[in-house]
C-alpha cells in the first residue's frame, strides 16, 4: 500500500535499487531523484533523440525543512538575501559554466520545450540570475518561442515585482509551495512561510495573471487530521490553480523527522489514514474538475505539466546543477550533492574529463523496467503495443498474465485498443489465446484510487515477471 515521501519529479524519478515508494514523490516534483551515479538502459531506438526538457536546480532555502533530504544551501531566515549574494551568484556562474561545457552529440540540437527551475527555493534567487541562466541555454540549444518555462516559489519569498520580472523574462508556469493551510502544521515540519504568506502569494499570483499555476500539498504530517486535509484540499480548490501536486509524506533517514518520529507511529497518521488521504484528494479534485493524470498531479484540461510528462513518457532529459540528475542518449547520471564535489565535477567537465554523452548500450530488461514503472504511474497507463512491438510479445504476456487476479480485484483496468475497459472474464478468456491477447488487448493501468494505492506491488510483481 501507499506510504509516503516527501522527496522531487520527482521529483522525480524513484530507482528500482530503492525501496519501491512510487505513489509519494518529492515536494520539488520535478528534481528527479538521482538514479546511481552511472547506468546505462538499453533503448528501442538505436540513435534516441536529442533531450528537449532541462531542469535547473537551484538549491538555496531560508531553512532546511524537517522532512527534507535535498541538496540544499540555507541562507538563514533573517532577511531575504541580497542581489548580489556570492553564495547565489558564483553558484549561478558555476552552473553556466556547466550548461556551457555540456557536449553536445550533434550539431543540429532541438531547442528546449520546457524548462523547469527546482530547489531548494528558486524565487530566492533574483530574476537578472535567472535572465542569465535563461541566456546560457538560449545559447547552448535554443528555447522555443513557446517553451513551458516553471519554476517553484515558496509564499515569503517573492512579490508582485519580482514575479512581473520572472514573466518576462519568459517564466509563464508557476509551482507554488503551500503544502498545508494550518498554520500548526506549517511550523510542525519547518516551513519557512506561515498562513498570511501562504494568501498573500496566491493573491500575488492572481493580480499578475499567472493562469498557469501549480499548488503543492502535503499528506501524512505529524498530528494531521482527516479534517485539516479536508480543509487544504477544500481551500486549495477555492484558490483555483489550474495544477495541483499531491504528496503523501516519507520520513527520509538523515531529517530532521527521522529523529523526532518513527513511520507508522503516532503523531504521525496511521497506513490507514494515509490511505483515506489519498482517496479524500482524488475524489475532492476530481469532483472539482481536475484530471488525476499522474499519481500525484492533477490538473484542469491541457494544463498538465510539460515538463513531468517528459519523465512520465521516458523521454530524455537534462539536468544541470547541484544534485541534479540527466537521462541522455540512454545513459542516465547525477551530479554530486555537495558544492564542492559539483564544483569539481564542473571542472572536469570544462577539461574533458567527464563525457556522459555516450550511446546506450544496456541491457534491455532494464529499459522494460523503467517504461513499466514510470508507465504505471499515469492515468494513460502501459501502451502494450509499443511495449510489445520494443521488448517482444512474450514479455507483455507475462504482464498480462502476473496481473489477471488483479484484473479481477479491479486494481488493474485493461483496455482495447479505443480505450475501452475489457471486463474481468473478457480479458480471462483472451489470457488463453496469445494472439487475441496481442490483437485487443492495447493498454494496462492501474484503478484510480485503489490501484495507485497498491502501486508498490503491483510493480514489483511486474518486474519479477521482467527478470524472474
Amino acid at each position: 500500500m501507499l506510504k509516503a515521501t516527501c522527496t522531487p519529479i520527482l521529483s522525480t524519478i524513484p530507482t528500482r535499487y530503492k525501496p519501491l515508494n512510487l505513489t509519494t514523490l518529492p515536494i520539488s516534483n520535478t528534481l528527479p531523484q538521482p538514479p546511481p551515479p552511472v547506468r546505462q538502459n538499453a533503448a528501442a531506438n538505436p540513435t534516441p533523440a536529442p533531450p528537449t526538457s532541462a531542469y535547473i536546480h537551484l538549491p538555496f532555502c531560508r531553512k532546511r525543512c524537517h522532512y527534507c533530504d535535498f541538496p540544499i544551501v540555507a541562507l538563514g531566515t533573517s532577511s531575504p538575501p541580497p542581489d548580489n549574494d556570492p553564495r547565489i551568484s558564483d553558484y549561478i556562474s558555476l552552473l553556466r559554466r556547466e550548461i556551457t561545457a555540456t557536449r553536445l552529440k550533434t550539431s543540429h540540437h532541438p531547442p528546449l520545450r520546457t524548462i523547469f527551475f527546482g530547489g531548494g527555493t528558486p524565487s530566492l534567487v533574483p530574476p537578472s540570475l535567472v535572465s542569465t541562466i535563461l541566456d546560457t541555454l538560449r545559447s547552448k540549444f535554443g528555447v522555443c518561442l513557446d517553451a513551458e518555462i516553471s519554476i517553484e516559489m515558496d509564499p515569503g519569498t517573492f512579490d508582485g515585482e519580482k514575479l512581473r520580472e520572472l514573466i518576462e523574462l519568459g517564466v509563464n508556469r508557476v509551482s507554488l509551495g503551500v503544502q498545508a493551510f494550518q498554520e500548526q502544521l506549517l511550523r510542525a515540519c519547518g516551513r519557512a512561510h506561515g498562513l498570511s504568506e501562504v494568501y498573500e502569494a496566491i493573491e500575488i499570483v492572481g493580480s499578475c495573471g499567472v493562469e498557469n499555476w501549480s499548488m503543492d500539498l502535503i499528506s501524512s504530517l505529524p498530528h494531521q487530521t482527516t479534517e485539516m486535509w479536508e480543509e487544504s484540499l477544500r481551500l486549495t480548490v477555492e484558490a483555483q490553480p489550474t495544477h495541483v501536486s499531491v504528496y503523501d509524506l516519507q520520513v527520509e533517514q538523515g531529517t530532521k523527522f527521522s529523529v523526532l518520529y518513527t513511520p507508522g507511529e503516532f503523531p504521525l497518521p496511521s497506513e490507514t489514514d494515509s490511505a483515506k488521504f489519498y482517496r479524500m484528494a482524488s475524489s475532492m479534485l476530481s469532483n472539482a474538475g481536475y484530471n488525476h493524470y499522474e499519481i500525484s498531479s492533477y490538473s484542469k484540461n491541457g494544463f498538465e505539466c510539460e515538463h513531468n510528462l517528459t519523465y512520465w513518457k521516458n523521454k530524455p532529459f537534462y539536468g544541470f546543477g547541484l544534485g541534479s540528475a540527466s537521462y541522455v542518449r540512454g545513459l542516465r547520471y547525477s551530479r554530486p550533492r555537495k558544492l564542492k564535489e559539483y564544483t569539481g565535477y564542473v571542472q572536469n567537465l570544462e577539461d574533458g574529463a567527464v563525457d556522459c554523452s555516450g550511446d546506450s548500450c544496456g541491457d534491455a530488461k532494464d529499459a522494460a523496467m523503467d517504461v513499466v514503472m514510470l508507465s504505471l504511474r499515469t492515468a494513460r497507463g502501459l501502451d502494450l503495443k509499443s511495449f510489445r512491438e520494443d521488448f517482444g510479445g512474450s514479455l507483455a504476456l507475462s504482464l498480462c498474465k502476473v496481473y489477471k487476479p488483479y484484473v479481477e480485484s479491479g486494481h488493474v483496468v485493461c483496455l482495447d485498443g479505443q480505450r475501452r475497459n475489457l471486463m474481468a472474464d473478457e480479458f480471462s478468456s483472451l489470457l488463453s489465446d496469445d494472439h487475441k491477447m496481442e490483437e485487443v488487448v492495447a493498454f494496462i493501468r492501474l484503478s484510480d484510487p485503489d490501484g495507485f494505492l497498491l502501486s508498490n506491488e503491483l510493480i514489483s510483481l511486474a518486474f519479477a515477471a521482467i527478470a524472474p
